[in-house]
């Protein structure tokens, strides 16, 4: 497989489906963030988490492949006028989101209850923890207004929820393991 091809060297680049489109385009933007995230979540991979956590993390990873080739692909054709799939494109699956949910609830029964905001730090693994959690949230966000625009599994969106909501719990449960302090956020009194 060659790396370099030349063909985006005017600004625009292909679809899954052939499509060219600027690669500044919404759908690029929304795929290739969730790209920066999977390369995150990779560096998280790489810190002293349990072999469960590893594990978990690499299924991300895979499910973050998924979801970027469905972001990937030109909706126009995707599908023949059957209905039928015209590519063969993996789905992100309830049960992809259920083994996220199960994890949070997992390590929630740990975490002693948060009262308050929590401000992100105390550990490099944390912070890398958090880091992954904003990339996800602006993967949704991108997600969403490309969904607004050029509608597409909606499990897409609840996935990147979900896993956002998993990267701040594991944060926490990594700041419990690592006895990294967790700082609470009081707004400062004038």
């Amino acid at each position: 497989m060659k790396i370099y091809t030349k063909t985006g060297d005017k600004g625009t680049t292909a679809l899954f489906g052939g499509t060219r489109v600027p690669k500044h385009h919404m759908r690029i933007d929304a795929y290739g963030t969730v790209d920066e995230l999977n390369s995150w979540i990779g560096l998280l991979r790489d810190q002293p988490v349990s072999e469960e956590t590893k594990e978990l993390l690499i299924h991300i990873q895979d499910r973050l492949f998924t979801l970027g080739a469905i972001l990937a692909t030109d909706p126009e054709k995707a599908l023949l006028k059957s209905g039928k799939e015209r590519l063969n494109i993996p789905k992100i699956t309830e049960e992809n989101i259920t083994r996220l949910e199960n994890s949070i609830d997992i390590m929630n029964e740990e975490l002693p209850p948060m009262t308050h905001f929590i401000l992100p730090g105390g550990h490099v693994s944390v912070s890398y923890c958090h880091i992954s959690r904003t990339v996800c949230r602006r993967a949704e966000r991108l997600s969403s207004l490309l969904f607004e625009n050029e509608p597409f599994d909606e499990f897409v969106l609840k996935y990147l929820n979900r896993l956002s909501d998993y990267l701040f719990v594991l944060a926490r449960k990594l700041s419990l393991d690592l006895q990294a302090e967790e700082i609470k956020w009081a707004p400062e009194k004038k």
